[in-house]
């Protein structure tokens, strides 16, 4: 989680992904572990950031974006959106990391 949120202050949104897959491609778990942690750490980072930043402006922007975009005034389904899709992003991006350390290269031996 940690190192989610100091790659989102320099990189893209998508760095996540990175860093999910580089994490547990260096940490062995299985799939369902994997994908299990990413999303969860993601879940909670991204919904507890955006809620920070909603609730220090008084949700005037998640209001007017969520009106837009979900077409109903939830600024709290806003938060949850914006969570889930953070969280699914890593959570594949975890488990494809695993797929990466599960495999096993041989080399032939000439």
């Amino acid at each position: 989680m940690f190192l989610s949120f100091v790659a989102c202050l320099y990189f893209p949104w998508w760095s996540v992904a990175i860093v999910a897959f580089v994490v547990t491609a260096l940490i062995p778990q299985g799939k369902g572990k994997s994908f299990f942690t990413g999303f969860l750490a993601l879940f909670l980072l991204w919904g507890g950031l955006s809620f920070w930043i909603s609730n220090n402006n008084d949700h005037i922007l998640a209001h007017k974006v969520s009106l837009l975009i979900l077409k109903a005034d939830s600024p709290y389904l806003l938060m949850f959106a914006t969570a889930l899709i953070g969280a699914v992003v890593a959570g594949f991006a975890g488990m494809t990391g695993s797929f990466l350390s599960k495999k096993k290269v041989t080399l032939p031996s000439y």
